[in-house]
Protein backbone atom coordinates (compact mmCIF):
# COMPACT_ATOMS: atom_id res chain seq x y z
CA UNK A 1 0.00 0.00 0.00
CA UNK A 2 1.08 3.56 -0.68
CA UNK A 3 -0.09 6.48 1.48
CA UNK A 4 0.43 9.97 0.07
CA UNK A 5 -0.51 13.11 1.98
CA UNK A 6 -2.07 15.77 -0.24
CA UNK A 7 -2.32 18.40 2.49
CA UNK A 8 -4.75 19.20 5.31
CA UNK A 9 -6.87 16.02 5.82
CA UNK A 10 -6.60 14.73 2.27
CA UNK A 11 -4.73 11.48 1.60
CA UNK A 12 -4.38 9.18 -1.37
CA UNK A 13 -4.42 5.51 -0.33
CA UNK A 14 -3.41 3.09 -3.07
CA UNK A 15 -4.05 -0.65 -2.96
CA UNK A 16 -1.52 -2.28 -5.28
CA UNK A 17 -2.51 -5.93 -4.81
CA UNK A 18 -5.04 -6.17 -7.65
CA UNK A 19 -4.39 -6.19 -11.38
CA UNK A 20 -5.12 -2.48 -11.73
CA UNK A 21 -5.05 -1.38 -8.12
CA UNK A 22 -7.66 0.69 -6.28
CA UNK A 23 -7.26 4.29 -5.13
CA UNK A 24 -9.14 5.92 -2.25
CA UNK A 25 -9.11 9.66 -1.54
CA UNK A 26 -10.01 11.11 1.87
CA UNK A 27 -11.46 14.60 2.47
CA UNK A 28 -10.53 16.45 -0.77
CA UNK A 29 -10.44 20.21 -0.15
CA UNK A 30 -11.45 23.21 -2.27
CA UNK A 31 -9.11 25.89 -3.64
CA UNK A 32 -10.62 28.36 -1.15
CA UNK A 33 -8.33 26.78 1.45
CA UNK A 34 -5.30 28.25 -0.32
CA UNK A 35 -4.00 24.77 -1.10
CA UNK A 36 -4.08 23.17 -4.53
CA UNK A 37 -4.88 19.53 -5.17
CA UNK A 38 -3.05 17.68 -7.95
CA UNK A 39 -5.05 15.96 -10.69
CA UNK A 40 -6.85 13.09 -8.96
CA UNK A 41 -8.65 9.96 -10.10
CA UNK A 42 -10.00 7.34 -7.71
CA UNK A 43 -12.50 4.53 -7.22
CA UNK A 44 -13.52 5.65 -3.70
CA UNK A 45 -13.80 8.93 -1.82
CA UNK A 46 -14.56 9.36 1.88
CA UNK A 47 -15.95 12.62 3.27
CA UNK A 48 -15.80 13.16 7.03
CA UNK A 49 -18.10 16.19 7.08
CA UNK A 50 -19.68 18.79 4.83
CA UNK A 51 -17.19 21.68 5.05
CA UNK A 52 -15.40 23.13 2.02
CA UNK A 53 -11.97 22.10 3.24
CA UNK A 54 -13.08 18.44 3.36
CA UNK A 55 -15.79 17.79 0.76
CA UNK A 56 -14.63 18.86 -2.70
CA UNK A 57 -15.83 15.70 -4.44
CA UNK A 58 -15.74 17.39 -7.86
CA UNK A 59 -11.92 17.44 -7.67
CA UNK A 60 -11.77 13.65 -8.00
CA UNK A 61 -12.24 12.17 -11.47
CA UNK A 62 -13.20 8.62 -12.40
CA UNK A 63 -16.78 8.58 -11.12
CA UNK A 64 -15.75 7.39 -7.64
CA UNK A 65 -18.04 5.74 -5.11
CA UNK A 66 -18.57 8.43 -2.44
CA UNK A 67 -18.97 7.55 1.24
CA UNK A 68 -20.15 10.45 3.39
CA UNK A 69 -21.95 8.83 6.32
CA UNK A 70 -21.62 6.11 8.91
CA UNK A 71 -22.16 2.49 7.92
CA UNK A 72 -20.34 -0.47 6.41
CA UNK A 73 -19.23 -0.53 2.78
CA UNK A 74 -17.38 -3.04 0.63
CA UNK A 75 -16.20 -1.47 -2.63
CA UNK A 76 -13.79 -3.14 -5.06
CA UNK A 77 -12.35 -5.31 -2.30
CA UNK A 78 -11.82 -2.46 0.17
CA UNK A 79 -13.87 -2.57 3.38
CA UNK A 80 -14.80 0.80 4.87
CA UNK A 81 -16.71 1.45 8.09
CA UNK A 82 -17.91 4.94 8.98
CA UNK A 83 -18.33 5.76 12.68
CA UNK A 84 -20.37 8.74 13.90
CA UNK A 85 -18.52 11.26 16.07
CA UNK A 86 -18.38 15.05 16.56
CA UNK A 87 -16.51 18.10 15.25
CA UNK A 88 -16.45 19.66 18.72
CA UNK A 89 -16.48 18.70 22.39
CA UNK A 90 -20.20 19.39 22.95
CA UNK A 91 -21.77 16.63 20.82
CA UNK A 92 -21.94 18.68 17.64
CA UNK A 93 -23.63 21.78 19.04
CA UNK A 94 -20.85 24.09 17.80
CA UNK A 95 -19.55 22.53 14.57
CA UNK A 96 -21.78 19.56 13.87
CA UNK A 97 -21.09 15.93 13.16
CA UNK A 98 -17.96 14.14 11.98
CA UNK A 99 -17.49 10.67 10.53
CA UNK A 100 -14.44 8.58 11.40
CA UNK A 101 -13.51 6.01 8.75
CA UNK A 102 -11.80 2.71 9.31
CA UNK A 103 -10.51 1.15 6.11
CA UNK A 104 -9.05 -2.28 5.43
CA UNK A 105 -6.52 -2.16 2.58
CA UNK A 106 -4.03 -4.94 1.83
CA UNK A 107 -4.83 -6.50 5.21
CA UNK A 108 -3.83 -3.25 6.94
CA UNK A 109 -6.34 -1.34 9.07
CA UNK A 110 -6.24 2.44 8.62
CA UNK A 111 -8.33 4.93 10.60
CA UNK A 112 -8.94 8.48 9.34
CA UNK A 113 -10.39 10.58 12.15
CA UNK A 114 -11.60 13.49 10.02
CA UNK A 115 -12.11 16.60 12.16
CA UNK A 116 -12.55 14.72 15.42
CA UNK A 117 -12.39 17.09 18.39
CA UNK A 118 -13.01 14.87 21.41
CA UNK A 119 -11.77 11.76 23.16
CA UNK A 120 -13.50 8.56 22.05
CA UNK A 121 -16.34 6.98 23.96
CA UNK A 122 -16.60 3.22 24.35
CA UNK A 123 -18.82 2.77 21.28
CA UNK A 124 -16.49 4.74 19.01
CA UNK A 125 -13.38 3.11 20.39
CA UNK A 126 -14.76 -0.40 19.94
CA UNK A 127 -14.90 0.23 16.17
CA UNK A 128 -11.24 1.27 16.10
CA UNK A 129 -9.61 -1.51 18.13
CA UNK A 130 -6.84 -3.08 16.07
CA UNK A 131 -6.07 0.01 13.98
CA UNK A 132 -2.61 -0.29 12.42
CA UNK A 133 -2.19 3.20 10.95
CA UNK A 134 -3.86 6.26 12.44
CA UNK A 135 -4.40 9.47 10.45
CA UNK A 136 -5.10 12.01 13.20
CA UNK A 137 -5.75 15.78 13.32
CA UNK A 138 -3.39 17.58 15.70
CA UNK A 139 -3.69 21.32 14.97
CA UNK A 140 -6.31 22.22 17.56
CA UNK A 141 -9.00 24.94 17.45
CA UNK A 142 -11.31 23.02 15.10
CA UNK A 143 -10.07 19.56 16.05
CA UNK A 144 -7.95 17.69 18.55
CA UNK A 145 -5.00 19.69 19.82
CA UNK A 146 -1.64 18.09 20.59
CA UNK A 147 -2.56 17.06 24.13
CA UNK A 148 -5.98 15.67 23.19
CA UNK A 149 -4.50 13.89 20.16
CA UNK A 150 -2.04 12.06 22.41
CA UNK A 151 -4.98 11.02 24.61
CA UNK A 152 -6.82 9.56 21.61
CA UNK A 153 -3.65 7.79 20.46
CA UNK A 154 -3.36 6.16 23.90
CA UNK A 155 -6.96 4.96 23.51
CA UNK A 156 -6.48 3.43 20.04
CA UNK A 157 -2.85 2.29 20.36
CA UNK A 158 -2.03 2.19 16.64
CA UNK A 159 1.27 0.94 15.27
CA UNK A 160 1.94 3.97 13.08
CA UNK A 161 0.76 7.56 13.60
CA UNK A 162 0.50 10.08 10.75
CA UNK A 163 -0.58 13.59 11.82
CA UNK A 164 -2.76 15.87 9.65
CA UNK A 165 -4.80 19.09 9.83
CA UNK A 166 -2.07 21.36 11.20
CA UNK A 167 -0.45 24.66 10.23
CA UNK A 168 0.89 25.03 6.68
CA UNK A 169 2.16 28.30 5.15
CA UNK A 170 -0.27 28.13 2.22
CA UNK A 171 -3.32 27.15 4.26
CA UNK A 172 -5.57 30.18 4.83
CA UNK A 173 -6.78 29.07 8.26
CA UNK A 174 -3.26 28.26 9.45
CA UNK A 175 -3.17 31.17 11.90
CA UNK A 176 -5.75 29.27 13.96
CA UNK A 177 -3.85 25.97 13.92
CA UNK A 178 -0.80 24.76 15.80
CA UNK A 179 2.38 23.62 14.10
CA UNK A 180 3.08 19.88 13.94
CA UNK A 181 6.17 20.37 16.13
CA UNK A 182 3.91 21.01 19.13
CA UNK A 183 2.35 17.58 18.61
CA UNK A 184 5.72 15.89 18.09
CA UNK A 185 6.95 17.31 21.40
CA UNK A 186 3.75 16.29 23.22
CA UNK A 187 3.85 12.73 21.85
CA UNK A 188 7.50 12.25 22.70
CA UNK A 189 8.32 9.92 19.79
CA UNK A 190 11.15 10.75 17.41
CA UNK A 191 9.56 11.02 13.95
CA UNK A 192 10.70 9.79 10.60
CA UNK A 193 10.08 12.01 7.59
CA UNK A 194 8.87 10.54 4.30
CA UNK A 195 7.58 11.84 0.97
CA UNK A 196 5.08 8.99 0.99
CA UNK A 197 4.67 5.81 3.00
CA UNK A 198 5.02 2.52 1.16
CA UNK A 199 4.12 -0.32 3.51
CA UNK A 200 2.87 -3.89 3.66
CA UNK A 201 1.48 -5.89 6.57
CA UNK A 202 4.85 -7.49 7.32
CA UNK A 203 6.49 -4.05 7.58
CA UNK A 204 4.28 -2.84 10.43
CA UNK A 205 6.17 -2.29 13.70
CA UNK A 206 5.48 -5.04 16.21
CA UNK A 207 6.60 -3.35 19.43
CA UNK A 208 7.04 0.44 19.61
CA UNK A 209 4.67 2.92 17.97
CA UNK A 210 6.18 4.89 15.09
CA UNK A 211 5.50 8.50 14.13
CA UNK A 212 5.69 9.33 10.43
CA UNK A 213 5.55 12.91 9.14
CA UNK A 214 4.62 13.01 5.46
CA UNK A 215 5.73 15.90 3.28
CA UNK A 216 3.40 18.07 1.24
Amino acid sequence: MIITWLGHSCFKLQDKTGADGVTLITDPYSKETGLKLPSLEAELVTISHDHQDHNNISAVKGNPFVIDRAGEYDVKGIFVEGVDSYHDQVKGKERGANVIYRMEIEDISIAHLGDLAHALDDTELEKLVGTDILLIPVGGFYTLDAKKAVEVISQIEPRIIIPMHYRHPDLKLSHELDDVDKFIKELGIKPTYEEKLKISKKDLPSEEMELVILSF
